[in-house]
């Protein structure tokens, strides 16, 4: 466990990959700025970047950057993009690349919005994805000490991968800080039933639930959280 202070802001992981982390990071970012937080989002690893005239890009990525106060360099909000569209440490060791889970945490705090701000901090796929053959994203969590939000996508199986990452993330010895519902899918069936099983046997705050959007602005879905839990959350209250 790091003995650091703990990273102002949150670390915003997800039941898999392809749950909606970015589209909740967005709101969640919103809605802190709407607070008066000053406030910086940051993937620390990015794997299915595109190529462009200003080097690798990843769409997620260029979502935090675009949010965040102050002027922010893509290298910044994105400090390892990578091109191919497989598990990061893969990807990483195709260019002979070791990604250290220590150097991404120190860039973080590095270039962190400063006094009185908060850091948003979007993971990569799911929890214990790895970054090499020993650290996985929860080393890069708990070296940034952040509460940590779980996104949950709202389908077959999510009530087993809700408990068991919410599991994995207090056994990490990190704040669960609480949860978001987000219906990633236009033909998700059994919607509130689903959110309710959860509801019932995550011992964490529920954030709020995110509606189904093809093209969901960070406005929208900030609306659909619950702010006041949200800055209780951040601030630590029980």
């Amino acid at each position: 466990m790091s003995t650091l202070e703990p990273l102002p802001g949150f670390f915003v992981t997800g039941t898999d990959t392809e749950v909606g982390k970015t589209v909740v990071s967005c709101g969640v970012m919103q809605a802190l700025r709407a607070s008066g937080r000053r406030v910086r989002g940051f993937k620390p690893v990015a794997a299915g970047c595109e190529r462009t005239p200003g080097g690798l890009r990843n769409g997620d990525a260029l979502a935090l950057q675009d949010l965040s106060d102050g002027e922010v360099a893509y290298e910044v909000a994105n400090p390892v993009a990578l091109e191919p569209a497989i598990a990061p440490h893969l990807a990483a060791a195709r260019i002979g690349r070791s990604l250290m889970a220590a150097d991404l945490a120190t860039h973080v705090r590095v270039n962190g919005p400063g006094a009185g701000g908060v850091s948003v901090v979007e993971g990569a796929g799911g929890w214990l994805v790895p970054l090499n053959g020993e650290e996985t994203l929860a080393d890069l969590a708990r070296l940034l000490g952040a509460p940590v939000i779980l996104v949950v996508a709202i389908r077959l199986g999510c009530i087993n991968h809700a408990l068991l990452t919410s599991a994995a993330i207090v056994a990490s010895g990190l704040r669960l800080a609480g949860w978001v519902a987000n219906c990633a899918a236009p033909d998700s069936a059994l919607v509130d039933e689903q959110v309710a099983a959860i509801r019932e046997r995550l011992e964490a705050r529920f954030l709020g639930k995110v509606g189904y959007s093809a093209h969901p602005t960070a406005a929208v879905v900030a609306a659909q959280l619950d702010c006041d839990a949200l800055i209780d959350a951040l601030d630590g209250a029980s």
